[in-house]
């Protein structure tokens, strides 16, 4: 069982510290104390509550896609250099870059403060641990 502490429960979910102390208050998540008395809650838990909510920011275009990876953001940078741009978007507590083409980047009307979505489709997606127990 993977137990997390407040603070990175409420890292992971993108919400304070405090939102993950109501939900224990409100009986939404369950509170332990781990072998060194810190509180903690149940990693499965957790998949849960984030599963039965929103999640997130909603996709601020409405556009209805096929695209399974999608993070909704908002624009942070422009680098507009010749006939490419480099757009940077803060997804939450991720940041997404994408390369384009300056025209593309004209055409979206893409500049810091813009909301906009990344679609991401890669034909292979790693993934990382910190190591198994």
């Amino acid at each position: 069982m993977t137990e997390l502490r407040i603070t990175d429960a409420a890292q992971f979910l993108g919400v304070s510290d405090d939102t993950i102390r109501r939900w224990v208050s409100e009986g939404r998540l369950t509170q332990h104390k781990d072998t060194s008395n810190r509180a903690v809650v149940d990693g499965r838990d957790l998949v849960a509550l984030a599963q039965s909510s929103t999640g997130g920011l909603e996709d601020p275009t409405g556009v209805v896609s096929s695209a399974r990876n999608r993070f909704a953001g908002l624009v942070t940078d422009v680098v507009i250099d010749g006939v490419m741009a480099q757009v940077s978007l803060q997804c939450g507590p991720f940041r997404v870059v994408s390369l384009m083409s300056a025209e593309a980047c004209r055409q979206l009307e893409l500049e810091p403060g813009s909301l906009a979505t990344a679609s991401v489709k890669a034909t292979m997606v790693s993934i990382d641990t910190a190591g198994a127990r």
